[in-house]
């Protein structure tokens, strides 16, 4: 287990931020971690990071204790914060050769290791730019390549696509499935569901410090994926067809909305071919119907109240 949680706990007076948090990361995992504003998700990232400390619970990183054995955790890890912070009057080059120094990596292996992540972030025609000029899509993929430098086993990415625009998140995206084949152990926070649907292995989902949900993509959508949610347009009458299906075998609930229904059917009941031979049998003429797709949003919003602290 490259990161594990036992009871992990914070607290700022009175507000609980973490409350018993258990967490298990394998390596080589790509670890979505997902939660309305305010659950705890940065929390979270900054203990793993070191940089807070818990009121009480344990997390480990690579076996080492946060609090106890940071100095052996930080350099296996690579933070990322949702902001990209000083040092703007820097060039690219400088900026990375500065922060090499600090890992202790000199010589011709520290030239070498800048163009390496220079190259693998796609910044080499930037190297001599000055960091203040860049893009804020390249100011974090700057922030990642420094990230890099000492090779972590572990990157901690705290919303990396925050305000990015369409074509910088996509560069992101790709860069940190390069960076998952690579075999890094990575832990994303995001709002942006679909993308880290495409990109995790595993999601957590927070809410008000207690984790929801732990698992893989199609454990999350087995759980809320009780019966078949349709959406069912008739020509007219949509009153009348919602008042038809309210009575209808195996179906749950129906709301009429701007002409359209929303119908949710039975636990366990998926098949809906009924439904469309009754509306043909009492002479409804069918515009559309069609099974709701389930996904991670429709899972969030299913497993989240909305509320937070």
């Amino acid at each position: 287990m490259i990161i594990q949680t036992i009871n992990l706990t914070k607290k700022y007076g009175s507000l609980v931020a973490l409350n018993n948090l258990h967490l298990n990361i394998e390596e080589g995992e790509c670890f979505g971690y997902i939660g309305p504003n305010g659950a705890g998700k940065t929390t979270t990232i900054k203990i793993l990071a070191t940089l807070l400390q818990p009121t009480w619970g344990e997390a480990r990183v690579c076996g080492h204790v946060v609090g106890y054995q940071s100095r052996l955790i930080r350099p296996l890890i690579g933070y990322v914060p949702d902001f990209f912070g000083a040092y703007d009057d820097m060039v690219v080059q400088e900026y990375l050769e500065f922060f090499a120094s600090a890992y202790n990596i000199t010589g011709k292996q520290r030239t070498r290791v800048v163009g390496d992540v220079l190259e693998l972030t796609d910044l080499v025609y930037k190297r001599d730019a000055i960091v203040d000029s860049l893009s804020r899509g390249m100011k974090q993929r700057l922030s990642v390549a420094r990230v890099l430098l000492h090779d972590p086993k572990i990157l901690l990415l705290d919303e990396p696509a925050s305000g990015l625009d369409p074509r910088a998140r996509i560069e992101i995206r790709e860069l940190l499935k390069e960076l998952r084949r690579m075999g890094k152990t990575i832990i994303i926070s995001s709002h942006i569901l679909h993308e880290l649907a495409e990109l995790c292995t595993t999601v957590g989902i927070i809410e008000r410090g207690e984790l929801l949900f732990h698992g893989s993509l199609q454990e999350i959508i087995r759980r809320v994926k009780t019966g078949a949610h349709l959406t069912v347009r008739v020509v007219d009458q949509q009153d009348l067809a919602a008042q038809l299906l309210r009575k209808a075998k195996g179906v749950k609930k129906v709301e009429a909305n701007d002409g359209v229904l929303k119908v949710e059917l039975e636990h366990h009941t998926h098949d809906f071919s009924g439904i469309a031979r009754l509306l043909l049998n009492n002479n409804f003429r069918i515009r559309e119907i069609k099974e709701e797709e389930v996904n991670l949003e429709t899972a969030f919003m299913r497993l989240t109240k909305g509320m937070v602290q």
